[in-house]
């Protein structure tokens, strides 16, 4: 491999820390501009920190973030935001959006900052990685930034395991939740239902049946193993089999039934399938009732 081809590798492989540190994102002390060098730790004025505009978080919990505002009032920002170089003066957040929120809420002008220089392809890698390392990020939010790392940096699946350190089937796993209905998204995204819960819906065909998943496990408070029951009831032959041949009963023959109810002052239930085929149940509740059911019948025959 060539000196050339050495300098070009990326870091990504070995993850964040590995990137920021690398020299293929600072530029040496000679391309002095401002007060601070790429390299440098610095406690840079807020006001010149422009926002990242690859950032793939859009929600931040207000009441976490007011409890890191109030954090940093007492003991400041411990771990530094990451910005790269503009201009003269003047720099972009890579990473550290919360914390730079945060300070603004305490009222900070200045917070400490890695300073770095990266192109546009680079930043939004390391904006997107830094987050998915993040441990309250919820699931909706990491299947999005792994899929913006594939589309817009041509990654594979297989190339992008390697890059943030994840098992490819977790990468799969976490991609196929985007398949989901939006309204399945949502209630992964606000904490209503859970990764397992999601991935057990998934495995349903339909999005009817997804969303129909969904409305039990959010009103019965149904675990993950009971709604994989659920669904693994729903994928056996049997089930299968009844569920193709239920069918809705024309009005004509519901109105019937209703009326032979009334004739005979019992329930009466009838079932039939898509070829017109079924049955006439009445139902008794002891041997009198029967007896006297058979009676009616047989009066109306006569």
């Amino acid at each position: 491999m060539t000196t050339n081809s050495k300098q070009k590798k990326r870091g990504l492989g070995r993850g964040l820390e590995a990137i920021l540190q690398s020299p293929d994102t600072d530029i040496t002390s000679a391309d002095i501009s401002g007060n601070y060098v790429a390299g440098a730790i610095a406690e840079l004025e807020i006001s010149k920190i422009e926002a990242n505009p690859f950032q793939p978080r859009a929600d931040f919990d207000d009441m976490a973030m007011r409890e890191l505002a109030s954090s940093i009032k007492t003991q400041g920002v411990i771990q530094p935001v990451t910005v790269r170089k503009m201009g003269f003066d003047q720099y972009q957040l890579i990473s550290g959006e919360r914390r730079l929120r945060a300070s603004v809420m305490a009222g900070l002008t200045t917070i400490p900052a890695f300073i770095r220089v990266a192109n546009d392809e680079q930043m939004l890698e390391m904006a997107l990685i830094e987050n998915i390392h993040r441990e309250n990020l919820n699931a909706i939010e990491i299947a999005i930034s792994y899929q913006r790392l594939m589309d817009e940096c041509a990654l594979t699946q297989e190339q992008l395991s390697e890059q943030v350190g994840k098992n490819r089937t977790t990468i799969a796993n976490y991609l196929r939740l985007l398949k989901l209905p939006p309204e399945v998204q949502i209630a992964l995204r606000d904490g209503h239902i859970t990764m397992g819960h999601a991935r057990a819906i998934i495995s349903l065909e339909k999005d009817e049946q997804q969303l129909v998943m969904l409305q039990k496990i959010i009103e019965g408070e149904l675990n993950v193993r009971q709604v994989e029951a659920l669904v693994r009831r729903y994928h056996s032959p049997e089930t299968k089999e009844k569920s193709a041949e239920k069918q809705v009963v024309p009005e004509k023959y519901r109105l019937a039934g209703e009326h032979i109810s009334g004739f005979l002052k019992t329930k009466v239930e009838i079932k039939r399938n898509s070829k017109g085929k079924g049955a006439l149940v009445l139902s008794f509740a002891n041997d009198q009732e029967l007896e006297r059911l058979i009676s009616l019948i047989g009066q109306n025959r006569s």
